[in-house]
């Protein structure tokens, strides 16, 4: 399903976990509070990569990056360690003809570096902008949010980009950046209101993460949910929330990182985030009072402790 357009338009259809689309009017939402975020190092990433960034550490195949083991090389020839294939070769001596050589080495001996790079993140938040009780609070946090991540982002190659989906479609409204004026002027004016396409919303998200990928193998993209996971717009004619949940099964498959943040109020909470969160593959947090802070904290904690 790569490829697919940049607002994905759903059907208006409706299924069990939504009723008639009887909800207040559109409403514009502030940017939340920002504030200066702590420097969001990663431990180290286990795929092997091309390119460099600057934030999260990810082994490489470039000779450019810091050595700090070796492996055996098998058929891998290029950018040998030679202080490891000589320890290797050394504990094999006393078992080697050496008449001709003071040292003998041979091919199984060969080590090749294991070296580290930076790799750079994109944080890319979806958001639920249909109506429910906490719908402007939740969207002014995230707008806080996004801003406090891009100043930081800046500096660090990192991206952070803004999809939204209500009414009967999803719209990619911050493309990947790092340009805080960019941010600014796309965050200014987005309403609030309507219907949930989810399916949408997600589909949308992961043509957004694969073209990321394309662009650059190396980029290391981490999803933001943030929904009660009640869908009842779908794309296809099939029960809005199944469309959802297949699609959610395709971040799983593509194995990226991913945070679902439940907005549903517990009081009323029916699991569907959870359910949500299962089929991505990722975790799910209760946050009924969110702040721009807080979603940065688990943000942060994301990138921090999960590979």
């Amino acid at each position: 399903m790569e490829g697919g357009p940049a607002d994905a338009q759903p059907q208006s259809g409706e299924d069990a976990t939504g009723g008639g689309d009887k909800r207040a009017p559109h409403r514009l939402t502030d940017i939340g509070d920002t504030f200066k975020t702590k420097r969001l190092d990663t431990p180290l990433d286990k795929l092997t990569r091309a390119k460099g960034g600057r934030r999260s550490t990810t082994r490489t195949d470039r000779k450019r990056g810091r050595y700090i083991k070796a492996q055996p090389a098998h058929d891998q020839l290029n950018d040998i360690a030679f202080d490891a294939t000589f320890r290797q070769a050394a504990l094999q001596q006393v078992h080697r003809d050496r008449d001709d050589v003071a040292f003998a080495v041979e091919r199984q001996d060969l080590q090749r570096k294991v070296r580290v790079r930076r790799a750079a993140n994109l944080i890319l938040f979806a958001v639920d902008a249909s109506w429910s009780m906490a719908a402007a609070e939740r969207m002014e946090a995230t707008k806080g949010a996004v801003m406090s991540l891009l100043v930081d982002a800046y500096q660090r190659r990192d991206q952070v980009g803004l999809v939204v989906f209500q009414k009967d479609r999803a719209r990619v409204v911050l493309p990947p950046t790092s340009s805080v004026e960019l941010a600014q002027k796309a965050l200014r004016d987005i309403p609030v209101g309507g219907k949930t396409p989810l399916s949408a919303g997600l589909l949308t998200s992961y043509n957004v993460i694969m073209a990321a990928r394309r662009r650059d193998a190396e980029t290391r993209p981490l999803l933001i949910l943030l929904t009660d996971g009640a869908g009842n717009v779908s794309m296809t004619g099939m029960p809005a929330q199944e469309e959802a949940l297949r699609m959610a099964d395709l971040f799983k498959q593509a194995q990226v990182r991913n945070v679902t943040i439940n907005m549903e109020h517990q009081a009323f909470d029916r699991g569907l985030a959870q359910q949500l969160a299962d089929n991505l593959g990722g975790p799910c947090y209760n946050l009924p009072e969110l702040r721009a802070e807080s979603l940065l904290k688990t943000v942060r904690g994301e990138l921090e402790f999960r590979r």
